[in-house]
């Protein structure tokens, strides 16, 4: 499974390690505790509808890019500092990638995960 940036016909991968957290136990954790994780990695919380999802770095040790999104297009991209940050927005699916991870990603962008 790769997450890809797709803005324009020219698809490039986010990440190429994905994880998902579906139960609101993964989803509440999400990467906290975490002493690191990978330049290539993702951790997506796919969610029913589009609705205001929240995200803070409380126990997060190291800074991530943010992405919400509804139907694969970006709505909002944010880094996020580590302990100190939050964000929200409206999403179908948030994806938390290694702070930098998502430079050039803009909102009104494609993101999708591939098989």
């Amino acid at each position: 499974m790769h997450l890809v940036h797709d803005p324009d016909g020219a698809a490039r991968p986010l990440a190429t390690e994905v994880e998902y957290a579906e139960s609101i136990l993964e989803q509440g954790r999400g990467l906290m505790f975490r002493s690191s994780i990978p330049d290539d990695y993702a951790l997506v919380f796919p969610f029913d509808r589009a609705s205001r999802q929240f995200i803070h770095m409380l126990f997060v040790r190291f800074p991530l890019d943010v992405l919400w999104l509804v139907d694969e297009e970006v709505q909002k991209i944010k880094t996020l500092q580590p302990w100190r940050s939050v964000g929200y927005a409206n999403a179908d699916t948030v994806v938390e990638l290694p702070g930098g991870a998502a430079s050039g990603v803009s909102a009104g962008d494609t993101v999708r995960l591939e098989r």
